[in-house]
């Protein structure tokens, strides 16, 4: 039987769960197991590695891809209509609109003799989005083994809990296994694992407990942890590199990374920085806000929600403050003043890329005030890509 733990790490007890399901290939397995736990805790890993490495038939389907009914049955049926041709190596292109003709068309492929004998496996991952299809589609899938006759099993991967899925009709219940974020210690060790050839396991572990020492407490996602540990890795071997230190000099190490993993925070998950630029503000040892032209440019990364905060900052500094109510209230009535404080923290990367700029005092009892300083043509190309006519709202285009 296959080892996994070189594999898959840190997910003993899940596996060995699914494997139990799975049973032995001619046995009937569950109808329907449904895996939820937070992003990046494993669940389309885990799955599709057993999948794979058991050699058990199976088909994977994104439901962010298949984003109507009809693509989702037929991305279904055309790759299990794939594994029943793997002999000859020709099939036909199936086509299915509901879910009655997609039982219809599953009892059709799954005759062939290599999938007769063997349970054949349906993975539906983003399985949150079926509940936005028609009202048959979940409970369909769930009921699929009993409809077709057939020896099958459906795998949901979600990231909400089964109570959100389940409709008030009521429905057939899958087995429901729960995936645990990662503790600190399992980061550990699956972000040790891959270590560059060139330096050696306790260097590159070192690295990542200092890593993790930094960020565990705002981001416990492995992706996007994975992604800052290649980032800044050759920043913590400059000082070997170049002969200043040896891999065991951990102190000087430490000292030489520290500002740059504090500096690496403000782009946690936000991307508001491409990996490209982060690499060019290291190399150049510089400050973020000295980031040369920057704030020039028109295809600044910015997440969604940051472009709107830099469009609403632009109108604020360059419109009239008594035409707020020309331009958004629909009735011109008395209007009440509300008085809120903006945290400083949460415009820090736009002002690090120069995009805003801190005017007045930081000790300001209603909080820092900032002005957007980027160009007409700058806030024209940002709102365009949120579908916003910035020069309706301008009062100088009145």
């Amino acid at each position: 039987m296959p080892h996994f733990e070189n594999v898959v790490l840190c997910r003993e007890s899940q596996v060995s769960t699914l494997r139990s399901l799975f049973g032995e290939r001619h046995h009937f397995s569950f109808p329907s197991i449904f895996i939820y736990g937070h992003t990046a805790s494993g669940k389309t890993y885990v799955t599709q590695t057993l999948l794979k490495t058991l050699e058990l038939p199976h088909v994977f389907v994104n439901c962010v891809e298949c984003f109507t009914l009809r693509l989702l049955l037929e991305q279904i049926l055309n790759k299990l209509n794939h594994l029943s041709s793997s002999e000859d190596g020709c099939f036909t292109q199936i086509t299915c609109d509901t879910f009655n003709d997609f039982v219809r068309l599953f009892k059709q492929v799954t005759k062939a003799k290599n999938l007769k004998d063997q349970t054949i496996y349906i993975v539906l991952d983003k399985a949150e989005y079926l509940r936005d299809m028609e009202v048959n589609v979940l409970p369909g899938f769930l009921r699929l083994q009993e409809l077709c006759d057939r020896n099958v099993t459906v795998i949901f991967l979600s990231e909400i809990i089964w109570e959100k899925f389940r409709p008030n009709t009521g429905c057939f219940e899958p087995f429901v296994l729960y995936f645990p974020d990662y503790s600190i210690g399992n980061l550990q060790k699956i972000l040790s694992h891959d270590h560059p050839p060139e330096y050696s396991a306790d260097f590159y572990a070192a690295y990542i407990n200092i890593l993790l020492g930094v960020f565990y407490t705002v981001c416990r996602d492995l992706k996007e942890l994975s992604h800052l540990a290649v980032l800044n890795f050759p920043k913590y071997c400059e000082p070997v590199v170049k002969g200043e230190a040896s891999e065991r000099d951990t102190r000087k190490l430490w000292r030489n990374i520290e500002p740059h993993l504090k500096k690496a925070m403000q782009t946690v998950y936000l991307r508001e920085i491409s990996s490209s630029q982060w690499e060019k503000l290291q190399k150049d040892d510089a400050d973020p806000g000295q980031l040369e032209g920057l704030s020039t440019y028109t295809h600044v990364e910015l997440p969604y929600y940051s472009k709107f905060i830099l469009i609403a900052a632009y109108l604020a500094s360059y419109n009239p403050a008594r035409t707020d109510k020309r331009f958004f209230l629909k009735h011109h009535g008395k209007i009440k003043k509300t008085s809120f404080l903006k945290k400083h923290e949460k415009i820090t990367s736009l002002v690090t890329l120069q995009l805003l700029t801190l005017v007045g005092h930081d000790d300001q009892l209603d909080g820092p005030k900032y002005k957007c300083t980027v160009s007409l043509d700058f806030i024209r190309a940002i709102a365009r890509t949120v579908n916003f006519d910035i020069i309706k709202y301008l009062y100088d285009f009145l």
